[in-house]
This record gives structure tokens, C-alpha cells and sequence, in this order.
């Protein structure tokens, strides 16, 4: 792999246990090979997502689709 080259974060879900996480892949890989950091099923489903983006500037680092890092309560990805 080159260097500078994005890798995507991808969301899946487990069908075993419906937990849910996140992993960086390349491009075009589906959910062959990984299992559920929780329970360890091999049944996962990729989730539709937002993007990810991190920039930086006055007043601290933004992240996860421009929710503020330290935001209010509620901003974020929404995982628990």
C-alpha cells in the first residue's frame, strides 16, 4: 500500500449480539475475516455511515463529521 493513501472507516454490526464498531479497511473489503470484538461472531452487516473528517484550527480539533471534540452532550457518533 503507498503511503498517503486514505483508508475508509467502516461501521458494522454483529447479528449475534447487535453490537456495533468501527474499523479502517481498504477500499472495496467486506466483512470476510473479521469477527465481533465482543462476542466474536463472524456475522456481521456493514452500516451505512457518515463521513469521517478531522481538521484542525481556533478552539481545538474537530471530528466525527465535524462534531467538536469535548462538544455537548449528544454530539458524537452516537455509539455507547
Amino acid at each position: 500500500m503507498r503511503a498517503g493513501r486514505p483508508m475508509p472507516l467502516y461501521e458494522y454490526r454483529c447479528d449475534a449480539c447487535d453490537h456495533r464498531f468501527e474499523i479502517l479497511q481498504r477500499l472495496g473489503e467486506g466483512a470476510g475475516g473479521l469477527t465481533c470484538p465482543s462476542c466474536g461472531g463472524a456475522d456481521l452487516e456493514k452500516q451505512f455511515s457518515t463521513f469521517s473528517a478531522s481538521t484542525s484550527g481556533v478552539g481545538g480539533t474537530s471530528t466525527a463529521a465535524g462534531a467538536a471534540v469535548g462538544g455537548a452532550p449528544g454530539c458524537g457518533t452516537g455509539f455507547t
